[in-house]
């Protein structure tokens, strides 16, 4: 019998991707104060909280109106980390927005403190902002991550 994943400390991955602000938006990198998109931010701080990568990730899409029968970003977090409910989530969680309705969940942010996260957005780079009701109600999936 597996025993199941413990989280890694929320105050180290919240620390640990702080150190990441003001990295310049680039597509599908993963470079602290180089350049990242979203998931290359998820990327950066899962190595250094959890170790290499386990697998690579292929190219993707920007497209965040994207549909289709799949939710891969998610599918893909669930092989490596620990999924929590959206509305349990607290700081040092991944989550990822469905950015529109009916669209599949796209972009990743790691949440800081209850009203705050972390992202990268395109021209801004990573940055923090307020978790606003419009960001929070596009909260589709929540994550942990692991020891």
């Amino acid at each position: 019998m597996t025993q199941p994943l413990a989280s890694a400390d929320p105050a180290r991955v919240v620390a640990i991707a702080r150190s990441w602000l003001d990295t310049p938006y680039h597509d599908q990198a993963s470079l602290r104060g180089v350049g990242c998109d979203c998931l290359g931010l998820a990327r950066g701080v899962w190595r250094e909280v959890v170790g290499p990568e386990p697998f690579p990730i292929p190219p993707y899409s920007r497209d965040w109106g994207e549909t289709g029968p799949r939710e891969v970003l998610a599918e893909g977090a669930r092989r490596m980390m620990i999924e929590v409910e959206p509305a349990a989530a607290g700081p040092g969680a991944l989550v990822l927005f469905r950015m529109k309705p009916r669209a599949i969940a796209k972009h990743v942010g790691i949440l800081t403190c209850p009203n705050s996260f972390l992202h990268a957005y395109e021209r801004l780079g990573v940055i923090e902002e307020p978790l606003t009701n419009a960001w929070r109600r596009r909260i589709a999936f929540a994550f942990l991550f692991p020891r």
